[in-house]
């Protein structure tokens, strides 16, 4: 049996002393020692849930106040390229109703996201060349000049010229998963995909000042809790300002429609303990959790993940953003969806935050 510390976050840690105190104030934790690939093992499998997430949800109050930040996003476009096993855009599914927002619409979108007072907007789509770069760069600088909203971008494997245009441009955050940093599971999800490349531009646009962001998806097909421990730790080393993590869900549109879900309680078990190894990272709480478990995306607050984020897609277009059942699966408005997370989250004795919320992890310097 593993042994876990009671009152540290990780074992060896150089910046806590071995008890929780009244010295300790938020924004304190900058770095831990890593948990060793046996001790994440034995997390994974549940060895000691009750010091996980009470560790979790301790390092997550002291270091954000106990904010939620809520960060709304529009997803302006289920045309992807890809051809990933596991997602329901992938480009030979036939069964997509596509579609494609305007700048205008998406500026819309983003006007009502800055009306409700939120401080950052995501744009997200499948990888979609449609859009030019010069495009995206004008949507990021109109964006800017209306509400000076930090921008999140998750546009996927974009060339390094077009990512430091937005850079420039004046985008703060870029999101670029992995699912695995396994590489014969990657290629096996990722037909065609190039795993060197890929991390290559992951390390390109941190290089380029972007808060960056990567993340995995447990227990995708073929992933032992092995794979899954040494992805927690190629995660932390890689200094992230946002990482993401979310449970596998079987999509009928893919050839891994026929393997079972994620464990959400495996899933929660991550945030939890990537919290514990990045204490300032954002971790969001992903829709997928609520996919399979309603109520299970609200109590990953509780387990280390601080971030939330509503989905301000216009309506008409809204549930054809199906990358797994569930997804965009509410009927109510935007701002409905918004006033109900709000009162959950302060239900569990939390702030929802509309401040931008930048990750603590690393300084930040906006080019703005």
């Amino acid at each position: 049996m593993q042994s876990f510390p009671p009152n540290t976050f990780a074992p060896n840690t150089d910046t806590l002393a071995s008890t929780y105190g009244a010295a300790v104030k938020p924004g304190a934790i900058r770095q831990v020692n890593l948990f060793s690939h046996s001790q994440i093992l034995a997390l994974l499998q549940g060895e000691d849930d009750d010091w996980l997430f009470s560790r979790a949800q301790l390092a997550t109050e002291l270091e954000f106040n106990q904010q939620v930040y809520l960060r709304g996003i529009v997803e302006f476009s289920n045309h992807c390229r890809n051809n990933c096993h596991y997602c329901g855009l992938r480009s030979a599914n036939r069964n997509v109703e596509r579609y494609r927002l305007t700048p205008e619409e998406i500026l819309r979108a983003v006007d009502d996201i800055a009306a409700l007072g939120m401080g950052t907007v995501v744009l997200q789509s499948g990888d979609d060349f449609h859009y030019r770069p010069g495009t995206v760069a004008a949507i990021i600088q109109e964006i800017k000049r209306r509400h000076g909203l930090a921008i999140t971008l998750s546009l996927g494997d974009r060339k390094h010229e077009e990512l430091k245009l937005w850079r420039e441009a004046g985008a703060d955050r870029y999101l670029l998963k992995m699912e695995t940093f396994d590489r014969a599971l990657f290629q096996q999800c990722r037909p065609g995909a190039d795993y060197d490349e890929r991390l290559a531009r992951l390390a390109y646009i941190q290089s380029l000042g972007y808060q960056t962001g990567s993340g995995v998806i447990t227990d995708l097909p073929g992933m032992t809790d092995g794979i899954l421990a040494s992805d927690l730790l190629t995660l932390t080393n890689m200094g992230l300002d946002m990482i993401a993590c979310g449970p596998f869900v079987a999509h009928s549109e893919t050839p891994f429609a026929d393997y079972a879900n994620g464990d959400v309680l495996k899933s929660q078990r991550v945030s939890a303990i990537l919290r514990l190894m990045n204490p300032g990272a954002n971790i969001p709480a992903t829709s997928s959790l609520d996919a399979l478990v309603p109520g299970s995306r609200e109590q990953a607050l509780l387990r280390g993940c601080n971030v939330i984020m509503p989905s301000f897609t216009p309506q008409r277009v809204y549930a054809r953003y199906n990358i797994y059942p569930g997804k965009n699966a509410a009927i109510a408005a935007a701002h409905e969806r918004v006033g109900q997370l709000c009162h959950q989250i302060k239900l569990h004795g939390l702030v929802p935050s509309h401040a931008r919320g930048d990750s603590k992890r690393n300084k930040y310097v906006s080019r703005y």
